[in-house]
């Protein structure tokens, strides 16, 4: 598959994964706006911290590496040995859901019965439906290494619906289950994810439609662990950086979710607080998994399939470099405009967000000042996912085990840093801390890319200084909402918050005007694309 085909198909890719999270984003913000009128605020922290903690920390022990190692590389592999590592996912799942479920259940503070009832059965549940969503695992890898595009939006969007409508449906006629809606609504939705892979394959393998694309896998008994005759069970190299990464995966979850472990280890915050923190976290989040996430996991395919892994720049192909270098240049120029837009309107329009979302229980307090934080660390997400992307679909094993070191340092530092923080400044703390976290990332990012390309004639990193021009906007931009902020909102009435949002339209509108006047290359890569 030549680098410009690649470049489409992974930008549909991309696309696709944008409107899914706009879904999933969607969904998960009506129900919140739904379940925080019906439930208590210690059932949504249990919930939305520490039992998604427990399943996403399974997932991602389990199958993070394996993801990397057996995406990169060429798509002429021997897939029997790539499906044989993948179903390794599956018993190293059951081993970290049972060996953290016990953590869970006996070293953890219980939630009080009253009221979060029924603790014991959502640790079992959400395990559990983390080793169901590793048993789909290989063929989740056959679709994305073949950016099967459309049977991620739906297998996706039919088990969040799924798990949502199901959610609703009980909270509004059993609302004293307590954990058991949740219990029940994460394995549905784990089961009709994997369902969907499955049905897809059992109609595709062995169609005319796979017989025409040469795909690998001739028939379902194909994905199953097989022996290989004469030749080892799995491929030793992509053994051998699984494991790599494997060690860094650990570090990195600690970095992504760390402020819910030190929630969940270290009680710095009661359940009622993890529940506020978690709604104007997942409020303050919207663009980066709308937006960022799908570009890193999309481009990070394209990076790894157009550059071979672990060769210095002069040792690839002249054409190959000069379209990766190009694509990391716009990436970097769009997310860069995106993180600063957030950064600048969001200080000014956080409280107003948080009133009409939730009304005074999130807009009092901390919360404003909670999503004003969380406005500048959108800013370092969106640089440090796409170099981070880039990255790591370029080290060679050497490098990614020397960049496990990084992290451990890196993980220990912020561990201690949200714990510090967080007695100082209380949930805000957390976000103070993510945003030295990502600082750090980005300069090694910045560092290893700067090193690929200092011996060729490509400079990607210029995508980092934005025009002058359109700096001067962002910042009258950002007093002028300022103060309308402090002269029309938010307890002056609706005719003052009306003014207030008209100043912020017009400062946007001016702003993007900028921006298409200013950053013509970038809006000729997007138009393109």
């Amino acid at each position: 598959m030549v680098a410009r085909d690649v470049l489409a198909q992974t930008t549909r890719l991309a696309s696709s994964s944008v409107l899914l999270q706009v879904l999933f984003r969607v969904v998960t913000f009506g129900l919140n706006a739904f379940t925080v009128r019906y439930l208590a605020r210690e059932l949504l922290g249990v919930v939305n911290v520490r039992l998604t903690l427990l399943y996403s920390t399974v997932l991602f022990l389990a199958r993070e590496a394996f993801r990397r190692a057996c995406l990169s590389g060429s798509e002429k592999r021997n897939w029997t040995k790539t499906i044989n590592l993948l179903w390794l996912t599956v018993p190293l799942g059951v081993i970290w859901s049972i060996f953290l479920g016990l953590v869970w259940l006996h070293l953890l503070e219980v939630p009080d019965p009253s009221v979060v009832p029924h603790y014991q059965t959502g640790v079992v549940a959400f395990g559990l439906s983390a080793v169901i969503e590793l048993l789909g695992e290989p063929l989740w890898v056959l679709a994305q290494a073949h950016l099967f595009v459309r049977l991620k939006v739906i297998a996706e969007s039919l088990s969040v619906l799924s798990k949502c409508l199901l959610t609703v449906i009980l909270i509004t006629l059993y609302p004293q289950w307590g954990l058991y809606i949740f219990s029940v609504a994460q394995v549905v939705y784990v089961s009709v994810l994997v369902m969907c892979y499955v049905i897809f394959f059992m109609m595709f393998l062995g169609s005319p439609e796979a017989t025409k694309k040469s795909f690998p896998v001739a028939r379902m008994k194909a994905v199953l662990p097989t022996m290989v005759e004469d030749e080892t069970f799995v491929n030793w190299k992509e053994a051998q950086l699984t494991w790599s990464f494997f060690k860094q995966s650990f570090l990195k979850q600690v970095l992504t979710e760390g402020e819910r472990y030190v929630m969940t280890f270290l009680n710095v915050l009661n359940f009622g607080d993890q529940g506020v923190y978690d709604i104007v976290n997942n409020l303050g989040s919207l663009v980066a998994r709308f937006i960022f996430l799908p570009i890193e996991e999309s481009f990070y395919i394209f990076f790894a399939k157009v550059l071979e892994r672990g060769k210095s720049v002069k040792d690839q192909r002249e054409d190959d470099v000069a379209m990766a270098t190009n694509v990391l240049e716009m990436l970097l120029k769009l997310v860069l405009l995106i993180g600063l837009t957030i950064t600048v309107f969001g200080y000014a329009y956080s409280q107003l967000a948080l009133d009409i979302y939730g009304g005074s229980v999130l807009s009092s307090g901390t919360g404003p000042d909670l999503l004003r934080c969380y406005s500048l660390y959108v800013l370092f997400l969106a640089v440090n996912g796409v170099s981070e992307c880039f990255t790591l679909a370029l080290m060679c094993k050497e490098d990614v085990d020397r960049y496990n070191f990084v992290m451990l340092a890196l993980s220990f530092t912020f561990l201690c840093i949200s714990y510090f923080l967080t007695h100082w400044y209380g949930s805000v703390g957390f976000i103070l801390a993510n945003c030295f976290n990502m600082a750090i990332r980005i300069a090694h990012s910045i560092h290893y890319i700067y090193d690929y390309f200092k011996e060729s004639p490509y400079r990607p990193l210029r995508a980092l200084l934005p025009s002058p021009v359109l700096v001067l906007v962002y910042i009258i931009s950002g007093v002028i909402t300022a103060f309308s902020e402090v002269f029309f909102c938010c307890d002056k009435g609706w005719m003052a918050r009306l003014t207030h949002i008209s100043t912020g339209v017009l400062c946007f509108a001016a702003t993007i005007i900028t921006m298409f006047c200013t950053e013509t290359k970038l809006i000729s890569f997007v138009r393109n694309q």
